[in-house]
């Protein structure tokens, strides 16, 4: 009785403080204050290139933000649109039932979720996390059996298609876990995307990714050779993409993020290659790809010889560049 009075009179401050913080943000969010008293708050963590723009659209869908990142120059748009900030993933937890992390790695991932400061040290039983990061399946199942522990519940829903669909809240997450828990999270995540998948147990939104991410590394490679080729041969860049896009070469790549400047707006080819989707990101992608390719006795040449580009561009000082940097590092290149 007495710890049950405990954690009665614990959550009750824990809200009492949580509707404080939505007072605050609906004053600060122009025509979402009927939505935001509506709505339990959400944690966020890793606000970079993909999760900013996540973070955003849970907000513009009237969720009450606590936000955190390494970098607090990240913050700072976020917080200036009615998002809360915590000192580090441990606040959040203790804060809120349901959190999405988007971080770069699974060190990352490791440290966020079973670090000292972690949201495994605070957080509550029952609560949801929702990792989007792009990591290694068994590092999806060490954390999910880590927080099954705590009496909280772990998906991973890593992501697919890129900074304009995370803008545009058109992503596709591929979620491993529970159909019950599946049907818990989809409301958040249908907030921030248009496909919403359930791809099986936990580890196995990760094995989707990594092997989706194996073909788009692939397909922008022969993209790039392409659209290079074409170049060469005297073809104004944005007639054959033209071609190749109402023919049997359509691709992602050739279509809507096409690696040549200037073909597309908007895509990080027509901006320096800046933001987007980082090479040295693509590379970690790949190797995750190439050592469950070793672990399952899989042939994927075409993702062997991917990976080992990729790694070349990173040596060449290209790892923050967007991954259709591969055009450019093609276009350098003289056949002798």
């Amino acid at each position: 009785m007495a710890a049950s009075l405990r954690r009665y009179i614990f959550c009750t401050k824990r809200f009492t403080n949580v509707s404080i913080h939505t007072h605050v943000t609906t004053r600060r969010i122009s025509g979402s204050s009927a939505r935001m008293g509506s709505k339990a708050p959400v944690g966020f963590i890793g606000l970079g290139n993909m999760g900013a723009f996540m973070a955003k659209n849970l907000l513009k869908q009237g969720y009450p933000l606590i936000a955190f990142d390494v970098y607090p120059e990240s913050l700072i748009e976020i917080q200036e649109l009615g998002a809360s900030i915590a000192n580090n993933p441990a606040e959040v937890a203790e804060k809120v039932d349901k959190i999405v992390t988007m971080l770069p790695s699974s060190p990352n991932v490791i440290d966020v979720y079973l670090g000292n400061t972690g949201i495994l040290k605070n957080v509550n039983p029952g609560t949801l996390l929702i990792d989007s990061s792009t990591i290694d399946p068994a590092v999806a199942k060490q954390v999910s059996a880590a927080a099954e522990k705590k009496g909280a519940i772990m998906l991973d829903a890593p992501v697919s298609g890129g900074i304009n669909a995370a803008r545009e809240a058109t992503l596709t997450f591929m979620v491993g876990g529970k159909e019950e828990e599946f049907k818990a999270a989809k409301d958040i995540l249908d907030c921030m995307g248009k496909n919403v998948v359930n791809t099986g147990p936990v580890g196995t939104g990760q094995a989707a990714k990594i092997c989706n991410n194996m073909m788009l590394a692939i397909s922008m490679i022969g993209c790039s050779e392409t659209m290079n080729l074409g170049m060469r041969l005297g073809l104004d860049p944005k007639m054959l993409a033209s071609i190749m896009n109402t023919s049997s070469g359509r691709s992602w790549a050739s279509e809507v993020y096409n690696p040549v400047p200037g073909v597309l707006d908007n895509v990080p080819s027509s901006n320096d290659y800046q933001g987007g989707f980082g090479t040295a990101l693509m590379t970690k992608d790949l190797s995750l790809a190439q050592t469950a390719a070793t672990a399952t006795s899989t042939a994927t040449p075409l993702g062997s010889l991917a990976h080992q580009l990729y790694r070349v561009m990173c040596n060449r000082g290209l790892g923050n560049k967007d991954f259709s940097i591969a055009f450019q590092f093609l276009k350098e290149q003289t056949e002798v």
